[in-house]
């Protein structure tokens, strides 16, 4: 399977080793990681060339690293049924830096799209309709981002005197509470309820 893969690694390379900063092969998978501005032409080519035909895009998601200058990654995840293989590519931007969009070239992209940039904030150029498709409308900021506060911003509530759901400012009932994570049971030799086991230390 490697061999068949460093094959197809290789013939990627020679078609469009331009674009291509990185090929690997980890998990049973290539994995490509390709310029961003080049990704609508890789994609183009992983579908149409006869020794890909990876003609279905199963998911494209993003990854959040916040302490790299291109802080998003985006996956693409592409199967071949023809040649039944997979192959997954990577793109790296960051919060000012568009993504081209690959919906001309995979449909089923333009949801996906969507999801990445509801949920991560990143922006995907010439894409057909770039809007919010999991989060409520008013939603401020990027739930998946590493930085986004677990509590959120807001909070949506049935509202029984005014009859209506109401967006409201976070409030919690109880504060956040500080754990060392250190077990309260550490040290101790018998714990509740094994008082009556006879212990045999010979």
């Amino acid at each position: 399977m490697n061999e068949a893969l460093k094959e197809l690694s290789d013939h990627i390379a020679a078609a469009m080793g331009a674009h291509i900063l990185s090929s690997e092969i980890r998990h049973g998978e290539l994995m490509l990681r390709v310029h961003r501005d080049a990704v609508a032409r890789v994609m183009k080519f992983l579908r149409d060339d006869a020794n890909c035909q990876f003609k279905m895009l199963v998911d494209l998601c993003g990854v959040d690293w916040p302490e790299r200058p291109e802080r998003f990654e985006v996956v693409y995840n592409l199967l071949s049924l023809k040649q039944n293989q997979r192959v997954r590519v990577k793109v790296s931007t960051d919060e000012d830096n568009p993504v081209p969009s690959i919906t001309s070239v995979f449909s089923a992209a333009g949801w996906f799209e969507r999801e990445a940039w509801d949920l991560y904030g990143i922006l995907f150029s010439d894409h057909p309709d770039l809007r919010r498709i999991l989060t409520d409308y008013g939603f401020q900021g990027h739930p998946l981002r590493k930085d986004f506060p677990l509590t959120g911003f807001v909070q949506v509530r049935y509202d029984e005197e005014q009859k209506r759901v109401v967006n409201e400012p976070v409030n919690l009932t109880q504060e956040f509470r500080g754990f060392d994570f250190l077990s309260p049971w550490e040290g101790m030799t018998t714990l509740p309820g094994d008082e009556k086991v006879k212990r045999n230390d010979d």
